[in-house]
């Protein structure tokens, strides 16, 4: 045993001294050990709509599944010319409530639906101005999405009860004034099923163009 911990002892000392003699310290990093890479900015878009412009910074970092499914809608141009056609204000103050826009059911510029990305996965929450996925059952979604005003993180879903929340992947940057002025818009109070009665907006708002941001 004692030769063992010898042997150990001896190891150790050539090791302590091979690194000196090649001018290290322990615990120094050599020099020519290369800097890990900068995190690079996450992509922007800008959400031209008929009553002002949303700007929007996507995480594709924490959210990539969901972030690139928005940008692959973006870049194929299928959210040109639809709209923001839901408003739920949630307390009468509008301090608290969400706006939806998207394809509202058009086949024909859906891509396949998307795999879920919850938030105790990607750690985002639902915070005033940030933008999440709608979607029937999780895994549903393709291009439909809601902005959140003020902090609603009961959207987040409890894993423990097996609620898996909606996915978050984005949050506004510029433009929230336009967000809250759609809040205030009339509401049909015929519109749509009996679960979105009054919530749907009189008269929607076009979303014109959306594009990418330098």
């Amino acid at each position: 045993m004692q030769s063992i911990a010898r042997l150990r002892a001896s190891t150790f000392a050539v090791l302590v001294a091979a690194c000196f003699g090649a001018g290290l310290a322990l615990g120094q990093v050599p020099a020519d050990t290369p800097a890990s890479e900068p995190a690079q900015p996450l992509p922007s878009v800008s959400m031209h709509t008929t009553l002002g412009d949303i700007q929007i910074e996507l995480d594709t970092a924490s959210a990539p599944v969901t972030a690139g499914n928005f940008l692959r809608y973006v870049d194929a141009k299928r959210f040109d010319d639809i709209t923001i056609y839901r408003a739920v204000k949630i307390g009468d103050d509008g301090k608290y409530g969400l706006v939806q826009g998207g394809l509202r059911g058009d086949r024909t510029r859906a891509f396949e639906p998307i795999a879920h990305e919850s938030p105790a996965t990607t750690g985002l929450s639902h915070r005033d101005a940030t933008i999440s996925m709608a979607r029937e059952a999780p895994g549903s979604a393709t291009g439909d999405f809601f902005f959140i005003i003020g902090d609603l993180v009961s959207l987040d879903g409890a894993a423990d009860k097996g609620d898996p929340g909606y996915a978050v992947f984005g949050r506004v940057t510029a433009g929230m004034d336009v967000i809250r002025s759609i809040l205030e818009l009339p509401r049909s109070e015929t519109a749509e099923e009996e679960v979105m009665k009054g919530q749907m907006l009189a008269v929607p708002v076009k979303i014109t163009s959306t594009r990418r941001l330098p």
